[in-house]
């Protein structure tokens, strides 16, 4: 049976090296099932390392870390939601609302006031990223958020679009961050904790941390940085060799018979497939020619996939399937039993897949 494996005394050095880099407190983003990580198994370590301030994007996950938490309310929701039932869950249960539009103020105001409570929020501002977020020519709208009688405003931030690779721009993102931040605090109103730096802009860009940092990918070690970190790079997808076989040349391997070999072959059997994540690629989130030309070769040429067994590197051979792969293992030792792994992306890797710290 396949497991996803993170070597867990490796990521509290990824985390206590994001706590000193950032200088101010760290909001652990623990979205997307915790980066691929395990959103129980992650939180938990982080509130471990003591990380107390939690963000994710879905309003089924505020459960899973109310109970983690012990019922706290230090968790955001980073959605700007005009769906009513979305803002009674997190209104009911103490969260922190991203605010980002009109709309989404008058339904958490509305929901606020027939459930009773006052509903802390933070502010959101686009800056350049184009999703959530008052524009800074919006500014007199996100004013008059701050009238609402049942919302206290307790944040502010903002998210850069290109911080792994345009310094240049998340400048001008931040200077215009703390321009419109200016404009509230002259409206007469304190907009609390801002922050604006994901992974990122910690890493690559000086002077981002402001009030606090949102960070997700740093601690996994698989984010883009431009110059070298001490962050190690961490998960990796496990599972036994099942089976070892023989086929003569000539033999046909995997669903439709694309893949032939050469020569006599040894081949193992491994219980990794297209279901735990394996062969399945994240886009890349660019349109430039490169990447179009690269694509097209790709699509001619399939890249090559390995596994790596007992310390070797091994060519995948034939379709990968659903549940299986097989390698080429010809003039190995290689038997049942022996563990076999391939490094990549949590975010790829079946939610279902069990989560195993080492």
């Amino acid at each position: 049976m396949s497991r996803y494996v993170i070597e867990k005394e490796k990521l509290i050095e990824n985390i206590e090296y994001i706590k000193k880099k950032a200088g101010v407190p760290v909001i652990g983003v623990v979205k997307g099932n915790g980066y691929g990580f395990g959103i129980k198994e992650l939180t938990k370590i982080l509130k471990e390392c003591g990380i107390n301030f939690f963000a994710v994007t879905e309003v089924t996950d505020i459960p899973i870390l109310k109970e983690i938490l012990d019922g706290n309310d230090n968790i955001l929701v980073m959605r700007s939601t005009c769906i009513k039932s979305e803002a009674k869950q997190i209104a009911e249960n103490g969260c922190t609302a991203t605010i980002g539009s009109e709309e989404a103020c008058r339904v958490m105001e509305s929901a606020a006031e027939e459930l009773g409570v006052t509903v802390k929020c933070h502010l959101k501002i686009d800056t350049g990223m184009g999703r959530y977020g008052f524009m800074p020519s919006e500014i007199s709208k996100a004013v008059n958020c701050y009238k609402m009688p049942h919302l206290e405003f307790t944040g502010i931030y903002t998210h850069f679009s290109s911080a792994f690779r345009n310094e240049e721009l998340t400048k001008a993102q931040l200077t215009l961050f703390k321009d419109c931040i200016e404009q509230i605090k002259k409206a007469g109103y304190e907009t609390g904790t801002a922050h604006c730096a994901n992974s990122p802009a910690l890493l690559n860009v000086d002077g981002v941390s402001m009030d606090a940092v949102r960070i997700g990918s740093a601690f996994t070690g698989r984010v883009i940085t431009k110059a070298k970190t001490p962050l190690h790079r961490l998960g990796r997808l496990e599972a036994e060799v099942v089976d070892v076989k023989t086929v003569p040349a000539g033999y046909s391997i995997g669903y439709n018979g694309l893949f032939k070999t050469k020569r006599e072959t040894k081949i193992a059997i491994v219980p990794i497939g297209h279901y735990d994540g394996f062969g399945l690629q994240k886009e890349r989130e660019t349109a430039d020619l490169r990447y179009v030309l690269s694509a097209a070769k790709q699509f001619v040429k399939s890249k090559q996939m390995y596994m790596r067994i007992n310390g070797r590197m091994f060519h995948v051979i034939g379709e990968i399937g659903l549940s299986h792969t097989a390698v080429d293992i010809t003039d190995s030792d290689i038997k049942p039993g022996d563990t076999a792994f391939v490094d990549i992306s949590p975010l790829m890797v079946n939610p279902r897949i069990e989560r195993v710290y080492i």
